[in-house]
C-alpha cells in the first residue's frame, strides 16, 4: 500500500483493535469515531489494546466524526466498522473523501454491502465478513478476545467490482487476522448472519457472557432453532450455504447439521471465557443494538417471502422490550424465549 491513507470509520472495540494492528504494520491510519471521549483519550494518551493479558499502546491519528468534513486529502481505503444500522449514512458521509481510485469495505455484521455500493459504486466496493471479538467500556482501552491468530475475515466482490481493490482490502485485514476470498460474498455474509442470529441477541437477553449462556439447559437448542430459521430464509432468498470461518465443505453439505456445525466451530475457535456480545455491550452502555439488523432482518425477510420465523420473532420482541426499558436482560428469560 506504500504511503496510502487508510481510514477506519467506526473505532469502537473491533475498529480500534484493527486500527492498532494496521498501525503496527506500518500503515498511515486515521481512526474516525463518534464517541467524543474516546477520540480525546486516544489523542491525549493513545489507544491501549489488551489481548491475552498483554497490553500495547499505539498513538493513532484520531478524529471526531464531525471533523470528517475538514479532511483535505482523500483516503485511499476505508474500512467501515460502524453499526449495521449506521451503514447507509456513514458510507454517504465518507464517500466524498474517498479517492477516485480508492476502495471501501463494510467490515460489519448484517447485509450492508449494498449500502456501500450505493454510496460509492460497485467498482470501489468490497464486501467483507468479520469474525472477531472485543470489548470496550472505557475510552481509549480495548480488550480484544480474538487475537490476530484466531480472528477471521472474508472478502469478495459484487458484480462490477475490481479484483485489484479487493486485494487491497485483503492485505489490510491480514494485519488483523486470517483472510479468505469468497466468490459469492453476499452468501458468505448471510451465513455470518445465520451465526449471529443464533447467539448475539439471545445471549444478551440473558445478560450473560456467551460461554455462560451456552451452559444453560435448553440454550443450545434455542440457538439451533434461531439459526435454522435464518438458514431456511437465506435459502429461500437464493443464498448459497457456504463454509465460513474455518468450516470444511463437508460440514455444510447436510442442511440438518449446518447450524450445529457452525455453532460448534464458533465456540471451539472464537468464543473466549467472559466475552460478551456486542449487543449486550450496547445495552450496558444504554445504546441501541443491531437486533433489528440481525434477527429482525430474518423476521422481515421471512414475512416478505410468506415464511415463518417464530424463534427469531420471539427473540426480537424481547430485544425491543429491553431497548424500550420495559425489561432488563436476565437469565430467567430463557424459558419464555423458548416458548414458541
Amino acid at each position: 500500500m506504500g504511503n496510502a491513507r487508510i481510514a477506519v470509520l467506526g473505532a469502537g472495540a473491533n475498529g480500534a483493535s484493527i486500527g492498532a494492528d494496521l498501525l503496527d504494520a506500518g500503515h498511515d491510519v486515521t481512526l474516525i469515531e463518534q464517541w467524543p471521549a474516546h477520540v480525546e483519550r486516544m489523542r491525549e494518551a493513545g489507544l491501549t489494546v489488551v489481548s491475552e493479558g498483554e497490553a500495547r499502546t499505539v498513538r493513532p491519528r484520531a478524529i471526531h466524526l464531525c471533523e470528517v468534513a475538514e479532511e483535505r486529502e482523500p483516503f485511499d481505503a476505508v474500512l467501515m466498522l460502524m453499526k449495521a444500522y449506521d451503514a447507509k449514512w456513514s458510507a454517504q458521509l465518507i464517500a466524498p473523501h474517498l479517492a477516485e481510485d480508492g476502495v471501501m469495505a463494510g467490515v460489519q455484521n448484517g447485509m450492508t454491502t449494498g449500502a456501500v455500493r450505493d454510496a460509492i459504486g460497485a467498482e470501489r466496493t468490497v464486501g467483507a465478513v468479520i469474525e472477531c471479538s472485543a470489548t470496550m467500556f472505557e475510552p481509549g482501552l480495548v480488550y480484544r478476545h480474538t487475537g490476530r491468530e484466531s480472528a477471521w475475515f472474508a472478502t469478495g466482490l459484487l458484480e462490477g467490482g475490481d479484483p485489484a481493490r479487493e486485494s487491497v482490502v485483503a492485505e489490510l485485514l491480514s494485519a488483523a487476522g486470517r483472510v479468505e476470498h469468497f466468490e459469492d460474498i453476499e452468501s458468505a455474509k448471510w451465513m455470518k448472519l445465520v451465526s449471529n442470529a443464533t447467539l448475539l441477541v439471545s445471549s444478551a437477553i440473558l445478560n450473560l457472557p456467551m460461554l455462560d449462556a451456552m451452559r444453560l439447559t435448553g440454550y443450545r437448542e434455542l440457538m439451533i432453532e434461531l439459526g435454522e430459521e435464518a438458514l431456511r430464509v437465506g435459502t429461500a432468498l437464493g443464498y448459497a450455504t457456504l463454509p465460513i470461518f474455518g468450516l470444511a465443505v463437508e460440514e455444510v453439505r447436510d442442511p440438518a447439521r449446518v447450524v450445529e456445525n457452525m455453532t460448534d466451530k464458533l465456540f471451539a475457535g472464537f468464543v473466549r471465557p467472559g466475552a460478551t456480545t456486542t449487543v449486550l455491550q450496547d445495552w450496558q452502555r444504554g445504546r441501541r443494538s443491531e437486533a433489528d439488523d440481525l434477527n429482525g432482518l430474518v423476521v422481515r425477510e421471512a414475512e416478505r417471502l410468506g415464511l415463518d420465523a417464530p424463534a427469531n420473532r420471539r427473540v426480537l420482541e424481547f430485544a425491543r422490550r429491553i431497548e424500550r426499558g420495559v425489561l432488563r436482560p436476565d437469565p430467567m428469560h430463557l424459558a419464555d424465549m423458548r416458548a414458541f
